[in-house]
């Protein structure tokens, strides 16, 4: 097992980096094993998918490491899941921070203990973009469905790395962490289970997987799990396409 709760260098130039800020494991907090991330551009950051209360502490340490905390301008969710989103009250008290998540979920944030919405930036369901001060933009990309209603991934085209959210993850059994998928098809057991049930149509993931296969990736980065790099990302946009889940396997979930 690989074990590395440090930042790790995914992309860097003189100007632009994509980060992996470590990741929580299921031992440490009792909790979900989740990814965060950050990319970092000149001297403003933005975070993605920083995650829930536990690792708040531990998070915000390691983006501190990197840049200071004022220098963060943005923090995208993908959806609006705890283990994603929970900390956002403290987040918003800790930095002046826009906060980015589909506008069917901004209604949802009073019960994550924020009232204030002045910085709360709703997504609409087409996507959108953030634009550093450099010029540089981030995608925001519709997967709805897949598996929140109201779901985004975020692209980054100067890094080529696709912040994938739940799509892509894995699940391990203790102790088998590893940071890169090496070989897919050995790896099929660890996303195999969580894609079938939480995934939502065989539809959604074929639409979603014809659109990745357009864009320049050289790296997946899901919220949990492996991460995917060279071929290991086509090979699973080619799995995925072809995957029968959710509303396709009712009678299978439901006995």
């Amino acid at each position: 097992m690989e074990k590395d709760s440090g930042v790790k260098v995914l992309y860097e130039n003189d100007e632009h980096r994509f980060l992996l800020l470590g990741w929580s494991e299921d031992s440490e907090e009792g909790a979900i094993q989740t990814n965060q991330y950050a990319i970092v551009d000149n001297d403003e950051a933005v975070l993605l998918d920083p995650g829930g209360v536990h690792v708040f502490p531990r998070v915000l340490a390691n983006i501190s490491e990197v840049v200071p905390v004022n220098k963060i301008k943005a923090i995208f969710y993908t959806h609006q899941d705890p283990d994603v989103s929970s900390g956002i009250s403290l987040w918003l008290s800790s930095t002046d921070a826009n906060v980015y998540i589909s506008n069917l979920w901004v209604r949802f944030l009073p019960h994550f203990g924020v009232f204030n919405f002045s910085k709360v930036k709703g997504i609409e369901d087409k996507g959108g973009t953030f634009k550093f001060k450099s010029g540089r933009e981030l995608k925001f990309i519709p997967a709805h469905f897949l598996h929140s209603v109201g779901n985004f991934i975020l692209y980054d085209p100067n890094a080529k790395i696709l912040f994938s959210g739940d799509i892509g993850a894995s699940v391990f059994p203790k102790g088998e962490r590893y940071v890169f998928v090496d070989d897919f098809q050995k790896h099929l057991k660890y996303i195999e289970g969580f894609h079938k049930r939480y995934m939502t149509s065989h539809e959604a993931c074929k639409m979603f997987s014809e659109k990745m296969k357009k864009l320049d990736i050289e790296i997946m980065a899901p919220q949990h799990g492996a991460l995917y790099k060279g071929d290991s990302v086509l090979k699973f946009f080619d799995w995925f396409e072809k995957i029968k889940c959710g509303v396709d396997i009712l009678n299978e979930i439901w006995g």
